[in-house]
């Protein structure tokens, strides 16, 4: 649409006002998220937009650096809101592009596509990931897809997290601990709540780094 190309100029103020408050651009989604997207627009007017918008548009306003905190953190706020009565594939598309506030959530989503999604997203940061890998009701999904993540699986502080995880399968946990350093072996041993078998294999692994 041209109009839509127009408006990722910097066009003036009381034409962006126009277009935000009157008939019939306010009953057109996608020229609001342009209204919405355009930095020269007023933050009041950008604001009451955002409830209007679609959630691609929502999400590029989140991702866009020209734009207040403010209103990034606003659309964030309605793409949570969003999440729940999202489609499958909805929700995929925008775990791969999402802001780190949105990428949360989408960790715990129940479908693997969802979470692999989101573990490929660049905006994924290495804290939120260990965050949520050392949750109490952490998912069986953002485990199963960390632990065989390209991106993921060889970093040192997923493999620990992973490793110190109660609710890590036997099998992956076991995965983790050759890659261990000796003290991060000894927390896995000293660890309540992990499976014996586990903390007897740590053992193992570190009596056959003490021989000669």
């Amino acid at each position: 649409m041209t109009l839509l190309a127009v408006l990722r100029r910097p066009v003036p103020v009381p034409f962006l006002e126009h277009l935000g408050t009157s008939a019939p651009w306010i009953g057109r989604p996608r020229v609001l998220g342009g209204v919405a997207r355009n930095p020269k627009t007023p933050r009041a007017l950008a604001l009451s937009l955002l409830p209007a918008l679609f959630w691609r548009d929502l999400a590029d306003v989140a991702a866009s650096a020209r734009l207040s905190l403010a209103i990034r953190s606003r659309a964030e706020g309605h793409l949570k809101e969003l999440l729940p009565d999202m489609r499958l594939g909805v929700r995929v598309t925008l775990a791969k592009l999402a802001t780190p506030t949105v990428l949360i959530p989408l960790l715990a989503d129940p479908e693997p596509r969802v979470v692999r999604g989101a573990l490929t997203n660049p905006r994924l940061r290495e804290d939120d990931l260990l965050s949520a890998l050392r949750g109490r009701e952490v998912s069986p999904v953002l485990i199963a897809e960390a632990a065989a993540s390209f991106r993921w699986k060889e970093v040192y502080g997923v493999r620990l997290e992973l490793a110190l995880q109660p609710r890590t399968p036997l099998a992956i946990a076991l995965g983790q601990l050759s890659s261990l350093v000796t003290r991060d072996l000894k927390r896995i041993v000293s660890t309540k709540g992990l499976v014996p078998l586990l903390q007897a294999a740590a053992s193992r692994v570190m009596e056959e780094r003490g021989k000669p």
